[in-house]
């Protein structure tokens, strides 16, 4: 069973809107054995979203169209489909009434250009928006199955779960279910990576194992497609134990995790209790920490000593040092680490300083030269990083690389 998914408008091409609903939509749908194959991207236009109609019917068994469906004359999906199958447009008194109902519950008179969303293809199953005005429809026409969805995410992430994912398992019989799991791994290039886990990149369905790079983290997500959950859950763990058992270390959790959640989870455990000093991540990694719900419980405070006057004075490094080391080095950022671990009081105090550029580098400090420090009662330890990026990625990477040196520290890796 092939599905393909269509998402429709002309901002989507044009960058202002990012699609988050076709990865939602693939998910649900993998999460019940259908393989979605292809991903198109047309604007409001109805030539163009006529051709694309007609391709995924000659390779698709399932085409979802998503968006197009409002009130204004760009809204042209019903009108496509209903030329694309040859079912004319019909007028549903009772979708209309939801709609009008819609208004009514907010206290706001029908626009009249809302009428046009209760004519719907002949034929069509609707589906009920209890989110907003666009019906969707499912459809059944040349031994295919055309589904159309509402844009707006808050709209169509409960009629596919809710309605086309029921309809779906119902109308196909369908025993046969994906499941995934995805392993995070910080510390390590991804070509490292690949190196170490190369036979299990080039496994054969129904097991596959994928490796996903992002800045300062690498993702290997293991899928089994089987009708049998048990058989799915055993043969995830086996692959599992081989990647955990090869890249020791390195991982730091699976699935939703996030490095500022296993840090804290760790400062809790081990009754911890933590402050930083940023200079080049400007607050960044503060930020992080004090994402995490319960992190009060933790994290005392965050200073952002900018400049050297703010290090000097707040910080108080020494001059001195600052004079005979420069800003970005190991051992004001070990001076900031100890300092601010002394200022507030805490278990555990970390310092970074760097050159996120793009100025401001020399010949033997270029731009991505960050110092990491953290300090403790009984051991400081400092890692030197010369990071890769723009301005924000290099600032992302650094705070990455604190909360790793954090987890390390706790875990005593």
């Amino acid at each position: 069973m092939i599905a393909e998914i269509i998402n429709i408008g002309t901002e989507l091409l044009l960058g202002y809107t990012i699609d988050t609903n076709s990865a939602y939509i693939s998910q649900r749908l993998s999460s019940i054995g259908i393989d979605v194959f292809f991903r198109t991207t047309v604007g409001d236009n109805k030539e163009r979203l006529l051709s694309v109609l007609g391709i995924a019917g000659g390779r698709s068994d399932i085409i979802i169209t998503n968006g197009g469906l409002g009130p204004t004359v760009d809204d042209i999906t019903f009108k496509t489909i209903s030329e694309f199958t040859h079912k004319r447009l019909k007028f549903y008194k009772e979708v209309l009434e939801d709609i009008d109902t819609h208004f009514k519950n907010r206290a706001i008179k029908m626009p009249l250009c809302n009428k046009r969303q209760a004519y719907v293809p002949e034929g069509s199953l609707i589906m009920k928006n209890d989110a907003g005005t666009a019906p969707g429809i499912i459809l059944e026409t040349n031994k295919k199955l055309l589904i159309a969805l509402p844009g707006p995410s808050f709209e169509m992430g409960p009629m596919v779960d809710n309605l086309v994912i029921p309809y779906l398992k119902k109308r196909f019989a369908l025993k046969n279910i994906i499941k995934s799991k995805t392993i995070k791994i910080t510390g390590l290039p991804e070509s490292k990576v690949n190196e170490k886990i190369k036979d299990l990149l080039e496994l054969k369905p129904p097991v596959t194992v994928g490796i996903y790079a992002h800045p300062q983290q690498v993702d290997l997500r293991i899928t089994v497609k089987a009708r049998d959950e048990k058989f799915a859950d055993r043969e995830i763990l086996k692959i599992e134990r081989t990647i955990r058992k090869r890249l020791k270390g390195f991982i730091f959790g699976a699935d939703s995790d996030t490095l500022e959640e296993v840090a804290g989870n760790l400062l809790i455990k081990n009754r911890k209790t933590i402050s930083v000093a940023e200079s080049c991540t400007g607050g960044l990694l503060s930020n992080r920490i004090t994402n995490i719900p319960g992190s009060s419980e933790y994290f005392k405070m965050g200073i952002v000593a900018y400049s050297n006057e703010a290090k000097i004075n707040r910080l108080s490094v020494p001059k001195a040092l600052i004079k005979r080391h420069g800003a970005v080095s190991k051992e004001v950022a070990v001076s900031m680490a100890k300092n601010v671990r002394a200022e507030v009081n805490t278990d555990i105090g970390v310092g970074i300083t760097g050159i996120a550029g793009p100025k401001g580098a020399t010949k033997t400090k270029p731009v991505g030269l960050v110092y990491i420090a953290l300090s403790a009662p009984d051991k400081t330890i400092y890692r030197k990083f010369n990071f890769t990026g723009d301005r924000l990625t290099i600032r992302q990477r650094s705070a990455n690389a604190a909360l790793d040196l954090i987890r390390k520290f706790l875990m005593k890796l």
